[in-house]
């Protein structure tokens, strides 16, 4: 896959994750491909990456746009940053709309993605919604799990201040 071509599958991504059609959502990955969600979690394989699309996000968000920009992809991975936004339908904070900028990491195989992950700031988004701080210490405590259990943290809080991990 060039990196023209990368931009390409960006742009069909965000288009299907806008359609709320989880099964074309979904098409775009590899069978075994995992789905980091920050705010759902990670999920396995297209069809649970379907279920989380279609039936966790749109059940949660109104009027989604995603667009990603300045793409770069080396063969294997790409990067790229990114603007959504969506009207909550949360009935708590339902009609409140919500920004967020993003990063996105995509491991790439075969011309579909393999693994997902996004790094955007949630406390952004939860102010927007309104959310209770003790709310929101609960989420970022949820988060701070996430974060440390990850083999990568692992490894990397494992190695002494100074080293490198070899092969970056």
């Amino acid at each position: 896959m060039t990196g023209e071509e990368f931009t390409r599958l960006l742009d069909a991504f965000t288009h299907s994750a806008e359609s709320g059609d989880g099964k074309r959502f979904a098409a775009h990955f590899t069978e075994d491909a995992v789905y980091h969600d920050y705010i759902y979690g990670p999920h396995r394989g297209r069809a649970d990456i379907a279920h989380m699309m279609e039936n966790l996000f749109h059940r949660d968000a109104a009027d989604y746009r995603w667009e990603m920009f300045d793409p770069v992809f080396d063969g294997r991975q790409g990067y790229a940053w990114s603007l959504s936004s969506f009207v909550s339908k949360i009935p708590q904070f339902e009609g409140r709309q919500v920004v967020i900028d993003g990063i996105s990491r995509f491991i790439v195989r075969d011309g579909l993605i393999a693994e997902y992950r996004e790094s955007v700031n949630g406390g952004v988004a939860m102010a927007q919604l309104g959310v209770e701080p003790d709310r929101m210490g609960k989420v970022f405590r949820r988060w701070t799990g996430w974060l440390r259990e990850r083999p990568e943290t692992v490894d990397y809080m494992a190695r002494p201040r100074g080293s490198r991990k070899a092969g970056r």
